[in-house]
This record gives C-alpha cells, sequence and structure tokens, in this order.
C-alpha cells in the first residue's frame, strides 16, 4: 500500500516560501498544511490569508488549517477559505500551546463537546470542500479522546491526524504508541500518524508496526531535515555530507527571496533564523548556537561558513 507523506505546518517556519523552495529542491508530492488560520477581532488574520493565496504556492498540494473555539469562529473561516478556491480545509484540534489552548482553540477544543458535536452540521453547508483533522490524544491526559471518538466518526474526513500526546505533554517524553494503536481500531476515518519521525527509520518502523495507517505526517523532523520524506520515498538515506549540500542550497535559495522582499538584517533574520531552529542534529551545536546568536547578517554568514566548510 501506497503511504501518503504530509508536511505538518509549524507557525512562523513553514510559510509560503519555506514550502515552495522545499518542493523546488526535494519533491515527492507532499501534502502541504499551511500554519494555522484563526480570527483576529473577528476577521480572518490578513498575512494568513496573504499565505494561503500566494502565487508561491502554484503547482503545489497546499492544504489551509483553521484553528478554532466554537462554531462562530469556525463558519466564517470556512466561508472565507471557500470564497477564495479552497477544495480542501484541515481542523486543528491538535495545537498544545497554551496561548491557544487557554482558550479553548486547538488541543484545549478536544474537551469541549456540546461545540464539537457542532461540526458536522457546519461541514455539511460545503459538499464541495474536503475536510480533514488533525488532533492530540487529549489535553490533561492521554485517553481523553475517547469522550468524542464518536462525534469524529461521526465526520466525513479525508482522514484524521493523531499525534499520540495529550497537551500538556507538549512534545516531551514519549509518544503513547499503546492509545494510538486504540484510535486506529476505534476510529472510522483513515488515519495520518504524526509524532517524533526525524530519520527515515523512524518512518519505516511507525509505517511497519501500524500497517493500517493511510500515511504519516512529519513536521520538526522535516524542519531539522529537509530531505527526510525524499530519502523514506526512495528507500535510501543519503550520506550527511550530500545532506547537508542540499540544505544549504534549499537555504540559500529561501534567503535570497526573503532578502528580496524584505528591509534590513532583523527583518531579514526575523525570517530566516528559524530555518535553523531544528536542525542541531543535523549541522552540530557549534553552528547551531552561532546562528541562535546572531543579531546581525554579517554574524549570520559566519555561522552559515561553520556549516560550509
Amino acid at each position: 500500500m501506497s503511504i501518503e507523506l504530509h508536511a505538518a505546518p509549524v507557525q512562523g517556519h513553514t510559510d509560503a516560501a519555506w514550502r515552495h523552495f522545499h518542493n523546488k529542491i526535494y519533491g515527492g508530492n507532499l501534502t502541504y498544511y499551511t500554519p494555522f488560520i484563526r480570527l483576529e477581532r473577528g476577521e480572518i488574520r490578513k498575512h494568513d490569508l496573504k499565505d494561503f493565496t500566494s502565487p508561491l504556492n502554484e503547482g503545489l498540494n497546499v492544504v489551509p488549517q483553521v484553528i478554532f473555539r466554537n462554531m462562530e469562529e469556525l463558519e466564517p473561516l470556512i466561508a472565507i477559505l471557500a470564497e477564495n478556491n479552497a477544495k480542501r480545509i484541515d481542523l486543528n484540534s491538535g495545537c498544545p500551546f497554551p496561548l491557544q489552548t487557554a482558550k479553548g482553540r486547538g488541543a484545549g477544543f478536544i474537551g469541549n463537546r456540546n461545540e464539537f458535536e457542532k461540526i458536522a452540521s457546519v461541514l455539511e453547508k460545503y459538499p464541495g470542500i474536503e475536510f480533514s483533522l488533525k488532533m492530540r490524544l487529549g489535553m490533561m491526559s492521554e485517553d481523553e479522546w475517547t469522550g468524542i471518538i464518536d462525534l469524529v466518526n461521526n465526520l466525513k474526513l479525508t482522514h484524521v491526524t493523531m499525534h499520540p500526546r495529550f497537551a500538556k505533554e507538549q512534545y516531551g517524553g514519549e509518544v503513547h504508541l499503546d492509545q494510538f494503536e486504540r484510535f486506529l481500531a476505534k476510529s472510522k476515518n483513515p488515519v495520518i500518524y504524526n509524532g517524533d519521525l526525524r530519520t527515515p527509520e523512524d518512518i519505516t518502523r511507525i509505517v511497519e508496526k501500524f500497517p493500517g495507517i493511510k500515511g504519516i505526517m512529519t513536521a520538526r523532523g522535516l524542519l531539522g531535515r529537509p530531505s527526510l520524506l525524499m530519502e523514506y520515498k526512495s528507500g535510501k538515506e543519503m550520506r550527511k555530507d550530500n545532506r547537508i549540500e542540499m540544505m544549504i542550497n534549499f537555504h540559500r535559495q529561501l534567503l535570497k527571496h526573503y532578502e528580496e522582499i524584505l528591509c534590513g538584517d532583523s527583518q531579514i533574520l526575523s525570517k530566516i533564523k528559524p530555518f535553523w531552529e531544528y536542525a542541531e542534529d543535523e549541522i552540530g551545536r557549534k553552528a547551531w548556537k552561532a546562528f541562535k546568536k546572531s543579531v546581525k547578517m554579517a554574524k549570520y554568514h559566519t555561522a552559515l561558513a561553520l556549516i560550509e566548510q
């Protein structure tokens, strides 16, 4: 069975430029997701919509992801995206960050059964759009999903992506594979696995352990090792020096793009420094720390030289 490969969104990282140049360098027929789109003071954030409608998305399979705390937020988000020709929309009930969960969004939405059961009637209003759901096991414990699995199963979804941690764990500790196995058995929708996929071997291990999954999704693993899904798909792990060479090429094209549209060291650095945030294992701690500390482009290029040697 062919396994679908999904590139998960990360705020401040996987914008339209990142997706465009990642596809250009690595290819792979991936499904990319936008960082979550939400309302702010009752209106969709302009830069969120701009990212989804960017010409840089042309030719890519890009799915907008929305985050919400009730149907009063979800409905206008879907309506606006429908007006902008969205054919698929991903519903975020998996974000673990307190700024969102404290407001009942992301994983904080999982415990809101009263609102969750309204989703089906909202989605039915948009028969021309396919929907998917990204979620965690719960907010405070690993079995909260059992309280809404019936509602999830009532939704007509292309898939459910499950990250088998609960929100309070964020990205710490081990994933709860026993709970993922239970969820997979009970889900009436196809399931995508997400969580701690950093090497091709990690992906292979999950696919072999759970042959019933539809695909896998990775975020931090792909940011730290942009060749990850290309390597898995080819069935051949690249030598590290070749991976670094491709990564630098990817970085150079992304940096050139930002230098053309942004002004000043501060703006450029704010966009390009996150490129290396998850790459310590690939580039080494010395270079990684140098990137973190760079506050001027001159210092940044000094850090870059450490991995170009």
